[in-house]
């Protein structure tokens, strides 16, 4: 909170990561760009999502780590829009049974995953295919647009001032 009890920008970067499930991943790889979208979890702002390997978007990452993900929910309005915007490298950490803390970070956010005997069969073998991946950020905007057309807020990262 600021000094004037309102939510600092960081916090309400860090509330809108926590009260939402979904973002659009966009990446470029030899065939151009893509965006999909994918279930996440946080830890503050890493974030980390399951993928198969042989998806277009983690074959992206494997050739350029580069990304950008965007989190926001369908608004009617465009004085309604809210959301977060992200740029930073992706990497493959691996199997979730092999991935320790990151794997604890994502299986706390959504733990019917723990137990595959108890999924849809699709759904369980999907999983003995799909690896943990980590977005790290480098930069990250908060989009509310109740305080104006386009109006967005960065969130000053440690190692983004340790660079200046």
């Amino acid at each position: 909170m600021s000094e004037t009890g309102t939510p600092t920008v960081r916090q309400r970067v860090l509330d809108y990561l926590r009260d939402h499930h979904t973002m659009t991943l966009a990446t470029i790889g030899p065939d151009g760009p893509w965006a999909t979208g994918l279930f996440y979890a946080h830890d503050e702002f890493d974030v980390y999502w399951l993928s198969d390997p042989r998806s277009r978007h983690s074959r992206n990452i494997a050739v350029n780590p580069q990304v950008a993900v965007a989190i926001h929910e369908d608004y009617r309005r465009w004085e309604e829009i809210r959301g977060i915007q992200m740029e930073g490298v992706a990497e493959l950490v691996g199997p979730l049974a092999d991935a320790g803390r990151p794997a604890d970070i994502y299986l706390t956010r959504y733990p019917f995953l723990r137990d595959p005997a108890h999924l849809p069969r699709p759904l369980a073998e999907a999983l003995t295919r799909a690896r943990l991946y980590h977005f790290m950020p480098r930069r990250i905007y908060f989009i509310d647009n109740s305080q104006g057309f386009a109006s967005r807020q960065e969130v000053m990262l440690p190692s983004m001032d340790a660079g200046r």
